[in-house]
């Protein structure tokens, strides 16, 4: 399964910026934005205030992997599940 590479145009503190992720990525950015009361442009800010390396980009992927990563029971291999 291909998921083609869409690049987004996004506002962080006033500065508009590009994001190039897979349409994967950016719903479930979408989603934790609706679990965390924030919208999208709010959560791509506090990624950006927290990573220190890297691009954007690749900093938005890591915290979707980390965010079901550790939303999940080992013991079981039951994951959090999130409608849109």
């Amino acid at each position: 399964m291909k998921s083609a590479i869409i690049k987004r145009s996004i506002t962080i503190a006033g500065h508009k910026t590009s994001l190039s992720l897979e349409d994967a990525f950016w719903e479930c950015l979408q989603q934790i934005a609706k679990y965390r009361s924030q919208n999208v442009h709010q959560l791509v800010a506090t990624i950006n205030e927290n990573w220190h390396s890297g691009n954007l980009s690749s900093a938005i992927r890591l915290f979707v992997l980390g965010f079901y990563r550790d939303r999940s029971d080992p013991q079981s291999g039951t994951r959090v599940r999130f409608a849109p």
